[in-house]
């Protein structure tokens, strides 16, 4: 019975949602992405090793401390806004502890306004770390979601890691987000791949490409049509195979087939756009991918938008206060701690996006 009145729900969702969601048709989405570099609150969650993010901990984490990256976040997307003359219609976001800094977060006196709702599932991370995506609901109506555990079984990879190593290994579930917008049906995915601390995880990036990758090709055979978006902290640049290979990002959106997905920041890592620096050299980990039926839309549906004269499809938000001016780091986001010692900055990340719009 339970599972009927499920459906139901969601039939009823959906078929009060487009009629209600239906606006101008040149009504432009953003639609984005932003590591919010270790948002956590000051107490404890069992389980989990966030002892240096308490008021006794190595970071000092206190009260005061949590107020102000909760007003530095909230201010850089409300920055956003300005320069786009709307809220996100859905923002993704990595580094955030639990559901209770999501909604400190959206309570936030500078993007209050805004009323984000919030999808979020505790993962397995040893640190406490998830993934979660904020939601304009006056825009997307949420149809399901679902975090999709990291698994090793059934991939076509050759790991480094033995059975008992890959038994005991934990990192962030990818979630899944299936809203309606304007009508339409779209799956969104919010990854942060595993860490390239040590030089390694290139095989378990990989494999986190290809289970978001998987999971959307059975989104596309159940919703045909379905526009799709892949986005996150990959821990890797658009070329690398998590993206290129098990994603099947295309540099070139005429490249794009109905296989395939379109990276669009991977030509703008080649013109020496950066979205975060690791080793002293700028990359763009930050990436949105979209799927064919959102890179070639048909006729008065969503499709991307070049944003950044004319030419790329993606857009790295930057600001003189979001980045240091001087110094040692001048020149890079401006984070919350340096060398061990608390700055007030932002994030080790910017903020990435991209524009849809009907065509």
């Amino acid at each position: 019975m339970k599972r009927k009145t499920t459906l139901l729900a969601t039939l009823l969702a959906i078929l009060v949602a487009v009629p209600a969601l239906a606006g101008p048709k040149n009504r432009s989405h953003v639609i984005g992405f932003y590591n919010l570099e270790n948002l956590f609150d000051t107490y404890h969650d069992e389980g989990k090793n966030d002892y240096e993010y308490l008021p006794d901990g190595a970071n000092e984490w206190t009260e005061a401390k949590y107020q102000k990256k909760l007003q530095n976040m909230a201010r850089v997307i409300a920055e956003m806004k300005k320069d786009n003359g709307v809220w996100h219609t859905v923002l993704g976001v990595s580094e955030i502890e639990n559901r209770h800094v999501l909604e400190d977060l959206v309570n936030e006196p500078a993007i209050a306004e805004a009323n984000f709702q919030i999808v979020h599932y505790d993962g397995p991370d040893r640190r406490g770390v998830d993934v979660g995506l904020l939601y304009d609901p006056k825009k997307m109506t949420l149809v399901e979601s679902e975090s999709i555990p990291f698994t090793f079984e059934g991939s076509s990879i050759k790991f480094e890691m033995n059975k008992e190593e890959q038994a005991n290994f934990r990192t962030r579930d990818i979630l899944m987000v299936h809203g309606i917008i304007d009508g339409e049906h779209f799956a969104f995915y919010v990854c942060h791949l595993p860490s390239r601390l040590g030089g390694k995880g290139v095989d378990t990036r990989a494999r986190g490409g290809e289970i978001a990758y998987q999971h959307s090709m059975k989104m596309m055979k159940k919703y045909p049509g379905i526009k799709c978006v892949i986005m996150g902290d990959m821990n890797d640049n658009p070329f690398d195979d998590s993206m290129a290979k098990y994603m099947r990002g295309r540099k070139n959106i005429n490249d794009v087939k109905e296989a395939d997905y379109f990276s669009p920041f991977w030509s703008m890592l080649d013109a020496g756009f950066s979205s975060l620096y690791y080793r002293g050299e700028g990359n763009i980990y930050d990436c949105i991918l979209c799927n064919y039926n959102l890179a070639h839309a048909q006729k008065g549906t969503f499709q991307i938008q070049p944003i950044v004269k004319k030419k790329f499809y993606g857009r790295i938000f930057s600001k003189p206060f979001m980045t240091n001016q001087s110094g040692q780091y001048k020149g890079t986001p401006f984070r919350t701690f340096s060398n061990g010692a608390f700055v007030g900055g932002y994030s080790d990340h910017y903020p990435t996006y991209i524009i849809i719009k009907k065509k």
